[in-house]
């Protein structure tokens, strides 16, 4: 199925390319970081800029710690956390290069970073003490969390999958299914395994249970391509989201196009009307009725004249996301 308007804009958008955008779990509380050097904290159901703070350099990534305050990664090398309501910032600490991830554990209490500098850092959330660092393979492009597990994606294709209360001794290390570098990974809800995107038009579903039974559930499909006089044109996947409720999910390209999928079923459930340029993120509120999208060019064909930077918050009807009953044929 296809529709649906755009959503609202927000007011007050940043003026480059949006990273990243995340609702909180206690309100409609919208938390940006932007390549305008920026984080910003949003009222998206009354359209209002609540707040923000300002790095030095673009900022990567940011999530909450409560409803008014985050944490933020930044290609200054810096993990910042900033509170809205009394204004101040705090330096967790540094990498030796841009960070690109961040996450809060509200199981342990812990910040944990990922850079370009090939590490992965855990911090006290609240001493700003730095508890470990875990060397990757590579450069890290994106992380996830879920519970006590956090999946980090680096450059090259390689997956690591850890335990926070151990996180010296990884639980498991994996290459991407996926023949092409990593884009983005997210968990599941559920807490089973984990949706994985590429540069090359695909999504891949996989299960942390390792045993046959397990393995044999994970698949991969195509999406965001478009076939015209029998050539394909196949975009980027930048950003995959999972509906709080139902467990289905969005996946965001750079094909403007915002798809919405039942991965038990392997079906598509919704697509929504294009936006007006790449999709950069996307984010499910708390409750599930509103979806984030930031429409923002990610720079996938270089320097060129582009749509202004936007971030759009519509309301999710129902029919969008709840996977639909498997006919099922009579026993003869």
């Amino acid at each position: 199925m296809i529709g649906g308007g755009p959503g609202r804009e927000l007011s007050s958008p940043p003026s480059d390319g949006i990273s990243n955008l995340r609702f909180s779990n206690h309100s409609d509380h919208l938390l940006v970081s932007s390549w305008d050097t920026k984080v910003r904290l949003y009222d998206a159901s009354a359209n209002i800029l609540k707040g923000e703070f300002a790095h030095r350099k673009p900022v990567l990534d940011c999530c909450f710690h409560d409803d008014s305050s985050g944490f933020s990664a930044s290609a200054d090398r810096n993990v910042c956390r900033f509170d809205f309501n009394t204004g101040r910032e705090d330096l967790l600490g540094t990498h030796e290069a841009p960070v690109r991830c961040v996450e809060y554990s509200h199981a342990t209490g812990q910040v944990v970073s990922g850079s370009w500098d090939k590490t992965v850092c855990a911090w006290d959330a609240r001493g700003g003490t730095r508890v470990g660092t875990y060397p990757q393979p590579e450069r890290v492009y994106s992380m996830s969390l879920v519970g006590h597990r956090l999946v980090v994606a680096t450059a090259g294709r390689h997956i690591t999958v850890y335990d926070l209360r151990h996180m010296p001794h990884p639980e498991q290390h994996r290459e991407s299914s996926l023949k092409y570098q990593t884009r983005c990974v997210r968990c599941y809800p559920n807490g089973t395994g984990y949706a994985l995107s590429s540069v090359e038009g695909r999504v891949a579903m996989e299960f942390f249970d390792m045993s046959d039974a397990g393995q044999a559930k994970k698949y991969a499909f195509k999406c965001h391509r478009k076939s015209e006089a029998g050539r394909d044109t196949v975009y980027p996947v930048n950003a995959i989201a999972f509906h709080p409720v139902y467990g289905t999910f969005a996946t965001g390209g750079c094909d403007g196009f915002v798809n919405v999928w039942d991965g038990n079923n392997k079906k598509r459930l919704y697509q929504y009307s294009k936006y007006p340029s790449s999709i950069a993120a996307l984010s499910f509120s708390r409750d599930g009725r509103l979806l984030a999208v930031a429409s923002s060019y990610t720079f996938e064909e270089g320097q060129k004249p582009h749509e202004p930077d936007a971030i759009y918050v519509r309301s999710v009807n129902e029919a969008e996301v709840k996977p639909k009953p498997k006919a099922y044929a009579p026993a003869p």
